[in-house]
């Protein structure tokens, strides 16, 4: 069995997409994973599974789609592709709480950091399948915007390694 981490988008943030942890993970067991954690309340997934990422996305993607009655964006990756991610980290001198990986499902475009509005001091860089922002003021007054990462999911170094940690656990 792999271990996979599965990231959603736009829940338990800023008071919308409400989905408690025991109904998330119970939602992922009736779509087939096995030995299932969540993580803090903003739609962390730990588990297993004899399926690839191209089978786990699409069980998780219809069943959080039939409870909330509309789509949920999802993320997945496998418990080594985590810890690449946290390996590859630009900034590790950085502070983790504000440094971010944003998650996308496909490499991002080349100009992507080109197209980025809203800079105000932001270090950024690309990733395999990610976006990297350091945010050395913090994030609550950026005005930073990607279009590339539209439909990505943001999470801190501080949560990537967690993650990555509980993966290599399972």
């Amino acid at each position: 069995m792999t271990s996979f981490v599965i990231l959603l988008r736009a829940v338990n943030v800023g008071g919308t997409g409400k989905l408690p942890m025991s109904d998330l993970k119970a939602l992922c067991q009736k779509a087939g994973l096995a030995d299932i954690r969540t993580y803090i309340a903003s739609g962390n997934v730990v588990c297993r599974s004899d399926w690839t990422e191209a089978k786990v996305k699409p069980a998780v993607e219809a069943a959080l789609a039939a409870y909330a009655g509309k789509p949920v964006g999802v993320l997945v990756r496998s418990a080594a592709e985590m810890a690449q991610v946290l390996a590859a980290n630009p900034f590790p001198d950085a502070a983790p709480n504000r440094t971010v990986a944003i998650f996308l499902d496909a490499p991002p475009p080349a100009d992507a950091l080109d197209k980025a509005t809203g800079v105000q001091g932001e270090e950024m860089q690309l990733g395999k399948r990610e976006i990297y922002v350091h945010y050395g003021d913090g994030m609550a007054r950026s005005k930073l915007a990607i279009p590339a990462a539209k439909a990505g999911t943001a999470r801190n170094m501080n949560t990537v390694a967690k993650l990555a940690e509980m993966a290599g656990e399972a």
